[in-house]
């Protein structure tokens, strides 16, 4: 199956600090990304959808900057081409403003439908954390 990237910037009201916990966390997760989120005895990342599990690992974290989840198949973990999900903070040093960076590498859907998926996820994180 063919994959795509999908590229998307946020504007987010809000510190660093408050806004890496809702990227970095199980509990800060679960609350605008997931139904559920759970870390397994391996460190591996449950994010449930739809009631349907999908495991991930953490493969990079730099603190308050930078997360990003490597989705497997637990009954293939060693395959290649790993979908993944990547949050980047970056901030415009001009106007001090703080943007949220989503790279969606993944397939299943169409630009315009990840969009309205995304748009309306981190509208909740928005909502959350007052941004």
């Amino acid at each position: 199956m063919v994959k795509s990237k999908f590229i998307a910037d946020y504007q987010i009201n809000a510190s660093k600090k408050i806004v890496f916990h809702y990227l970095s966390t199980a509990s800060g997760l679960e609350e605008w990304f997931a139904d559920e989120v759970r870390i397994d005895e391996d460190k591996n990342y449950i994010f449930n959808f739809d009631n349907e599990d999908h495991y991930a690992k953490l493969v990079a974290l730099r603190s308050n900057a930078h997360v990003k989840f490597d989705f497997f198949d637990p009954k293939n973990p060693d395959s290649s081409d790993h979908s993944y999900i990547e949050f980047k903070l970056e901030e415009n040093e001009l106007t001090q403003s703080l943007f949220l960076k989503i790279i969606d590498y993944s397939n299943d859907y169409q630009e315009d439908e990840l969009e309205a998926i995304w748009e309306g996820m981190v509208g909740k994180l928005k909502e959350i954390i007052g941004g």
